[in-house]
């Protein structure tokens, strides 16, 4: 369990094709921290640690979380948003992040507003999920609010604080971020499309 409150972005260093899984290895400074099957996020995506040396570590990923997510398409250099599981006696300081990608999204537009900036984002829809104004939304792995809420996007606004703590400052139109809605939104989703399916099944 997560609260989408970014540590730090780690550094991808080696990127390893093993059958359908690949095997991501970073760097960050709590490596010493770690430890070997520790859940971390990145980029919102929960993954364990398989192995750890004195400077780096390394995570895998199934070919499921490859398409699910924007895994696939890190490169060497690329900066990771990373955040250690929540404790016990730890203030939710963003909301319930549970490390489970829903879908990717695409970065659409980025304005700057005096100071702060507006990230526009667009996914697809058939999917079931949705966004709700004020609401809240995961973007790697990002606790955020959301603003100018729409059928397939959202924007969400952006402090400098954020913008240089995570990978915000790197991303461009068209860069694929993960995406993880609600929990609470998906569950009251579930529910009503239930309850309509059994008012159609009923006629």
């Amino acid at each position: 369990m997560f609260s989408g409150i970014v540590e730090e972005t780690g550094i991808v260093k080696k990127i390893v094709k093993e059958g359908e899984n690949y095997h991501f290895t970073l760097t960050c400074s709590f490596v010493n921290q770690l430890k070997i099957d520790q859940s971390l996020a990145h980029n919102g995506v929960c993954l364990t640690v398989v192995d750890v040396t004195p400077e780096t570590y390394t995570v895998t990923a199934i070919s499921e979380t490859l398409q699910k997510t924007n895994l696939g398409h890190w490169n060497i250099g690329d900066k990771v948003n990373l955040e250690r599981s929540m404790r016990p006696e730890s203030l939710l300081d963003g909301h319930i992040v549970q490390g489970h990608v829903d879908q990717t999204a695409v970065c659409t537009a980025i304005d700057e507003a005096d100071g702060s900036w507006y990230f526009t984002f667009e996914f697809d829809p058939t999917k079931g999920n949705l966004t709700v104004e004020k609401g809240s939304v995961s973007v790697n792995g990002v606790s955020l609010t959301v603003v100018n809420s729409k059928l397939n996007s959202f924007q969400v606004a952006i402090i400098p604080y954020t913008y240089e703590v995570t990978n915000f400052h790197t991303f461009k139109p068209g860069t694929v971020v993960n995406l993880e809605f609600d929990i609470i939104g998906k569950y009251i989703t579930k529910i009503v499309n239930q309850y309509l399916e059994n008012i159609k099944i009923a006629q």
